[in-house]
């Protein structure tokens, strides 16, 4: 039997690498015969970058940025297609784990570092830049890496905004005329691995901001300040951001980029697929396996398990999917994709000990299936799992 492990990153627990050698290591260890190959996958969330530039042989260049909150800081980019593409990982200058818990201030925290990774990568002289947003601590609309690419944001009286996103309320105009020429003449893809609009209840501030650090009075303020971005951009450029597709990712760097840089917002999942010729792996697999903290319905809307299931079922391979976190009763529509769902955790959990015991618990039930497997004789019958 051969089985394709294509795990997602389980968040704030283990890397997608990681996660795959836990599930890798349960099969081998049940006693099951097989060939296991390890494919973790990335669908714009924190790591989708380092799994790109692996897959496709990529080079690492160094490069010094500023931290979102303005410290100096060692970060890297890399380089594919002959150095043609640069693919940038926003979490590595403008990223969550760069600060302390403490730290978190999405009032004050600026994407600034990541438009300085992509200046260092125009510096290559690239014609292409994949941008991969996940694990931002910003919710500044991109104005930080509009910041560095010479876009300057200016309030009533013709004064440049420095303190962005807290002076957003102050906007006024957008400067474009100053613009590194370059960013117009490279082609910009973002990968998204959510699909929230930048404003309203489900946009940047009210689902993400809480999660960066932000009090619910702050969650209403930068509601205000991307409304007011929102408004000036319209005014600017005739681009109506508020409502777009994959807008709010990010902390609305999505919308941001799609208005001030032209750039292709599209779903993670599927483009990391296509540019690692994942299609090519499912051939002469028997199941995949794939899995990453929480598979729900929002799965459905583009996250890394469901890019992977789709294709899989596409050459019609039975999916099996593992996570911290499935619904009680298995909806229909998930079932359309994922033959089995499987938490690998016990019914009462706290959280604390799941995620810290995530590599153990991948272990554990990726060795059970391998079990269930032997006594079906190799040949799964899931409905009997």
């Amino acid at each position: 039997m051969h089985i394709l492990i294509a795990p997602n990153a389980f968040k704030n627990s283990l890397s997608a690498s990681d996660a795959a050698e836990a599930i890798k290591k349960g099969l081998l260890k049940s006693g099951l015969s097989c060939e296991c190959t390890c494919f973790p996958v990335g669908d714009g969330g924190d790591g989708t970058a380092e799994l790109i530039i692996k897959h496709n042989n990529g080079v690492i260049i160094s490069a010094e940025v500023h931290d979102p909150l303005g410290r100096k800081i060692n970060s890297s980019f890399g380089l594919i297609d002959n150095g043609k593409t640069a693919v940038i990982e926003m979490a590595d200058a403008s990223g969550l784990r760069l600060l302390k818990h403490d730290e978190y201030d999405p009032m004050h925290a600026s994407s600034l570092g990541t438009g300085e990774l992509i200046k260092h990568a125009l510096n290559k002289e690239v014609n292409k830049i994949i941008l991969c947003i996940g694990g931002s601590a910003t919710v500044d609309g991109a104005t930080g890496i509009a910041q560095a690419l010479e876009i300057r944001f200016l309030d009533r009286n013709g004064n440049e905004l420095k303190n962005l996103p807290s002076e957003l309320i102050e906007l006024h105009s957008i400067d474009l005329s100053s613009i590194n020429k370059r960013i117009l003449n490279c082609h910009l893809v973002v990968l998204c691995d959510v699909e929230n609009p930048l404003l309203g209840s489900n946009g940047a501030a009210a689902v993400f901001a809480p999660q960066k650090g932000a009090l619910p009075a702050n969650v209403i303020k930068l509601e205000e300040r991307l409304t007011k971005l929102s408004d000036v951009i319209f005014k600017e450029t005739g681009k109506n951001i508020s409502s777009i597709k994959y807008g709010g990712a990010a902390g609305g760097v999505a919308a941001g980029l799609h208005a001030l840089l032209n750039a292709g917002l599209i779903n993670g999942i599927d483009k990391f697929l296509s540019l690692t010729h994942f299609e090519d792996a499912l051939n002469n697999i028997d199941i995949v396996i794939t899995g990453e903290g929480s598979i729900d319905m929002q799965t459905l809307q583009g996250k890394g398990p469901f890019g992977v299931a789709k294709m899989a079922k596409q050459k019609n391979k039975p999916v099996i999917g593992i996570a911290g976190q499935i619904p009680k009763e298995i909806p229909i529509e998930l079932k359309e994709y994922f033959d089995l769902l499987l938490s690998i955790n016990e019914e009462s959990f706290d959280m604390p000990t799941a995620l810290k015991n995530t590599a153990i618990n991948l272990e554990r039930t990726a060795c059970s299936i391998g079990q269930d497997l032997i006594r079906n004789d190799l040949i799964p019958d899931f409905s009997k799992l």
